[in-house]
């Protein structure tokens, strides 16, 4: 069983671990140390077991936040996750009508006699032109 060797609030422990687990003995420790670090400073030369303590309620006060922050979050994924499949269960929309004027078939008839009339009309005015 390996022993790693740490540092808390200015003071160094040999603490033994499991194999394969000195990274996060570290990493524990370092979070450790900054609370205490915080406490040292604050009130100076402190006890050992109050300045372990007490940095151990920091960091317990710390985690308890984040672990309601992701309560919160996966509440909210949760939500968000029912709401995604209600739209994906719902019909779809039905279709909208769009209504697109259309020149109704008199009217262009009656436009193209108009303008055959006065092609008409136009030819007789040339020919009228022409013979004078």
């Amino acid at each position: 069983m390996p022993e790693v060797e740490i540092s808390v609030g200015g003071r160094t422990f040999e603490v033994a671990c499991q194999e394969g687990e000195e990274a996060f003995l570290q990493a524990a420790a370092a979070m450790l140390d900054s609370e205490a670090t915080v406490l040292v400073e604050q009130t100076g030369r402190i006890p050992e077991t109050r300045m372990l303590l007490m940095s151990g309620l920091m960091l317990a006060d710390r985690t308890a936040g984040v672990e309601d922050k992701v309560k919160g979050m996966e509440s909210e994924i949760e939500s968000l996750k029912a709401e995604l499949k209600a739209l994906k269960d719902a019909p779809p929309p039905e279709p909208q009508r769009i209504e697109v004027p259309v020149v109704p078939n008199s009217v262009t008839d009656t436009l193209a006699e108009l303008a055959a009339q006065a092609e008409a009309l136009a030819e007789r005015v040339e020919e009228r032109a022409s013979d004078s």
